[in-house]
């Protein structure tokens, strides 16, 4: 199984929000986030890097630029 742990960038550092991520959909307003056994979670935010190696993604809040 290759679920992702999902990061949210936060004055440069990476804080872990949501782990076995198995479906992750980009929204206008934000990115909504879904386990296998929790609710969708949906984070204002967008999508800033993908490790696929690592299974891991990196948001950085709405509005911000990452580096």
């Amino acid at each position: 199984m290759c679920q992702a742990r999902v990061y949210l960038q936060k004055d440069g550092q990476n804080e872990l929000i949501a782990e076995e991520v198995i479906f992750l959909e980009e929204r206008d307003d934000g990115v909504q986030l879904s386990t296998f056994f929790s609710e969708p979670q949906f984070v204002s935010a967008r999508v800033h890097q993908v490790d696929f190696l690592k299974h891991t993604v990196v948001l950085v809040p709405e509005g911000e630029h990452g580096h």
